[in-house]
């Protein structure tokens, strides 16, 4: 009889802790949720369910294909070698597409576009806005096109992203269309690299003047 009870007591241990273990992600789901302002409480559940659902999906896949699970080797496009962050970026890029298009599927169908780049932006931070900005200060003349591009490949960067533990890894997929956007700028008459050098030397002479 001890030996029963011992075994169900553990069961119930483990099955309070992995509970416990998932208080973050119902926290940030209904903080997410309730930022929308919708007044609609069936709705409300219905998207908190499809956030924490994506959350702990995301969080279980990350932590049961860590980087050991991708061999060391390079980078095909770079010949450098595969760093952690690499691998646990190709590990986590594994996870089956039905979890992104679960929740995808379903903020879309609950939601407007507005309110779904809302929550993609609590996912992220807010990068595209911020990144956005940053590509402004950079190029002061940038033209309503070079905007409209870079835009939608940090709008492809955030989608991604959202399928990724940490901002170390969120960051790194932004990275990838920050390099298509500059890319796009060298292709289109500008030198990307003259225009951050030139920014980075006149906020190095505003800082100096102070």
């Amino acid at each position: 009889m001890k030996k029963i009870f011992i075994i169900f007591f553990l069961s119930f241990l483990a099955v309070n802790l992995k509970a416990q273990d998932n208080t973050g992600e119902q926290k940030r789901a209904a903080e997410w949720v309730a930022a929308l302002d919708l007044h609609d409480t069936k709705k409300e559940e219905r998207i908190k369910t499809l956030i924490f659902n994506h959350l702990v999906a995301v969080k279980e896949w990350h932590n049961t294909h860590p980087a050991s699970t991708v061999p060391a080797g390079i980078n095909p496009v770079t010949g450098q070698k595969l760093s952690e962050l690499d691998r646990t970026i190709i590990a986590d890029s594994a996870m089956p597409d039905t979890v992104h298009n679960t929740l995808m599927n379903g903020l879309r169908e609950e939601l407007d576009a507005a309110q779904v780049a809302f929550i993609l932006d609590k996912y992220t931070i807010g990068k595209v806005d911020f990144t956005m900005k940053g590509y402004k200060a950079i190029v002061p003349d940038l033209t309503a096109e070079e905007e409209k591009v870079i835009r939608a490949h940090l709008e492809e960067a955030r989608e991604m992203a959202i399928d990724y533990k940490n901002m170390k890894q969120i960051s790194a997929i932004f990275e990838i269309y920050k390099t298509k956007s500059e890319a796009y700028l060298n292709a289109n008459g500008r030198n990307w690299r003259q225009l951050y050098k030139d920014y980075v030397n006149k906020a190095r002479a505003e800082k100096a003047k102070k």
